[in-house]
């Protein structure tokens, strides 16, 4: 059957590849399944039941929970209805609530818990649209979904949902996504249905993907990101398992064993910290031979360009070391996706050596997401690159190293807001993303930097800090690193330190220490990090050079608001809670 919009999909898993862990996810501990039947099942009757109860279309139905089954019903039965929906990061502020709310003109809202039910309830005081709201947990007094699906069993309105679906045309408006609103008010991208499903299908060659494979979910569904991985998924008829959590996803790999799954740099480095660290732990020869495989995994190099002798090594390493990483990520993993942020060209190096495929990928909202990726096909991969750009999609350069895109996966606009439409879709259609780049070989995409936060120094050098930022990270003892030095004379770095790697340094130093302050003030640590930051500074022009360093003495976190729920930095937030230290430092 041909697939023009994103709905079609469920008719073509049932036909082509039906199986009983469509969805799966965990309820009181217990992994819960439904079947490709269960889920076309329950989109259907609750589309009934959303018609029933006078959903039209174009429409607008909010989704605002975790990643579970419940929320591909709710998004599934919204298109059937010819409803727009309109996904919502859990974690959003009341004040972007309520704004998103009214902006979108928002008729309904799915939540997953009772605290977003509060969160609702109290921003629907101010959103006069919202007429319905429902739940997906059990919560007293609150209607939940499954009313809506009875509703629709009691009174299928079949005729009038294939109706509507009849009417739908591929380009039509598919959902809204809004953007985290770092700066101002948040804009939202209205993605088609041809947006979407285009970014698929070119994305279904990135890795030999096979029907019977397991997929772990565990990016939030209401970004692009893992929203489009998981259509391409139901496409080729995988079996998609929710993690329960971030907190969970290592137990959670163990236990489903899945073939495939997407993540951000932020996580992969957190896992990367973990098997050092429990390399540190180890003694005698394990320790040894665990360091000469990770140093091994270090200067690994693609299709065999280290030589024989190497690669016989590596065999070993494999065999005895890297053999119970993968054991760790379930034991199956044949590829792990990597977008969102740049991800270190060493973690990619040790991982792909690993045999634990990192392919990293770079994509917007706007471009639904992705524009290019590292992949399978041969010499798909390039390390420190995203990849080649994928198949219909036309990249350029701009004079000023802009990277602009065009394709049927750019969006159509942002929603209420042709000026800033305007503003980064030109004339000729291209859509210009903000990110300055290059291409490798003609043929691989280089991120450098974005365009908004390259600044100049007073002696008028251009900064890129992002690349700055990745070369510190390098470094075990590094965790986060954000570069400032805007009109002033040098570029200087606030700094986490990795705690966890500079305990094990303490223990074997024997440095005593009671507080994250206590090691932030301690000369053999400050040492210890500046010795870092020179290694870096070695790879740097003179005017890229990091001069001076203010040591942080907590990580940065979504919770705290200093990182968005893609877990990049928020620089505006990070520098003007850091202001006083920062002006300091410079005018010392």
């Amino acid at each position: 059957m041909e697939i023009k919009r994103v709905f079609d999909l469920l008719k073509h898993y049932q036909q082509n590849n039906p199986r009983p862990d469509a969805l799966v996810t965990k309820v009181n501990g217990q992994w819960k399944n439904y079947s490709t039947n269960d889920f076309v099942d329950y989109v259907d009757h609750l589309s009934y039941g959303l018609a029933n109860i006078g959903i039209n279309k174009d429409d607008k139905i909010a989704i605002i929970s975790n990643n579970r089954p419940e929320w591909n019903f709710a998004d599934y039965a919204s298109q059937q209805c010819g409803a727009i929906s309109v996904p919502v990061y859990p974690t959003i502020s009341l004040h972007d609530l309520i704004f998103i709310l009214n902006d979108a003109q928002v008729k309904l809202v799915f939540v997953s818990s009772a605290d977003l039910h509060q969160k609702v309830a109290e921003a629907a005081k101010q959103a006069p649209s919202v007429k319905f709201i429902y739940s997906f947990n059990q919560i007293e007094s609150v209607a939940h979904w499954t009313e809506l699906y009875e509703n629709g069993k009691k009174s299928p309105a079949e005729e009038k949902i294939e109706t509507i679906k009849s009417q739908i045309d591929g380009h039509d408006l598919l959902t809204i996504l809004y953007t985290s609103g770092t700066t101002g008010t948040p804009k939202g991208v209205m993605l088609s249905h041809n947006n979407l499903l285009s970014n698929s299908f070119a994305s279904q060659y990135l890795c030999p993907f096979q029907k019977e494979w397991k997929a772990l979910s565990f990016l939030p569904l209401n970004h692009v990101y893992e929203r489009m991985l998981n259509t391409l998924y139901i496409y080729l008829g995988l079996g998609i398992y929710y993690a329960e959590s971030l907190e969970t996803i290592g137990d959670n790999l163990k236990e489903v064993k899945p073939q495939v799954f997407a993540t951000v740099p932020r996580l992969l480095e957190k896992v990367y910290d973990k098997i050092v660290a429990k390399g540190h732990e180890q003694t005698g020869i394990k320790k040894t031979l665990f360091f000469w495989a990770f140093d091994l995994g270090l200067k690994y190099e693609l299709n065999g360009a280290n030589g024989w002798w190497y690669e016989m090594q590596l065999a070993i390493a494999n065999k005895l070391v890297f053999s119970k990483w993968r054991e760790a990520l379930g034991g199956n993993v044949t590829a792990a996706v990597s977008g969102g942020a740049a991800l270190q060209p060493r973690l990619a190096r040790v991982f792909n050596a690993a045999k634990i495929v990192v392919l990293e990928g770079y994509g917007l909202t706007e471009t639904s997401p992705v524009v290019a990726v590292n992949s399978f096909k041969p010499n798909g991969i390039m390390f420190g690159t995203v990849g080649e750009v994928i198949d219909g999609v036309t990249v350029k350069i701009a004079e000023d190293g802009e990277i602009l895109v065009k394709g049927p996966n750019v969006m159509l606009g942002y929603y209420n807001r042709p000026d800033a439409t305007a503003e980064v879709i030109d004339t000729e259609g291209w859509f210009h993303t903000g990110d300055i780049g290059k291409f490798i070989d003609n043929r691989y995409l280089k991120i450098t930097d974005r365009k908004k936060e390259i600044f100049k120094t007073s002696g008028g050098k251009y900064i890129a800090p992002i690349m700055i930022e990745n070369k510190l990270k390098e470094s075990p003892y590094i965790e986060q690193a954000l570069v400032v030095g805007e009109n002033q004379k040098f570029a200087a770095a606030l700094i986490v330190p990795a705690f966890a790697a500079i305990k094990d340094y303490c223990s074997k130093q024997q440095i005593a220490y009671n507080t994250h302050d206590d090691l932030i003030n301690n000369k053999a640590i400050i040492d210890l990090i500046n010795t870092a930051v020179e290694e870096a500074n070695q790879t740097l022009a003179p005017y890229e050079t990091i001069k001076k360093v203010i040591l942080m003495n907590r990580e940065w976190t979504i919770e705290n608001g200093e990182m968005t729920p893609k877990l990049s930095l928020k620089r505006k937030v990070i520098i003007e809670a850091n202001k006083t230290q920062i002006d300091k430092m410079f005018s010392a």
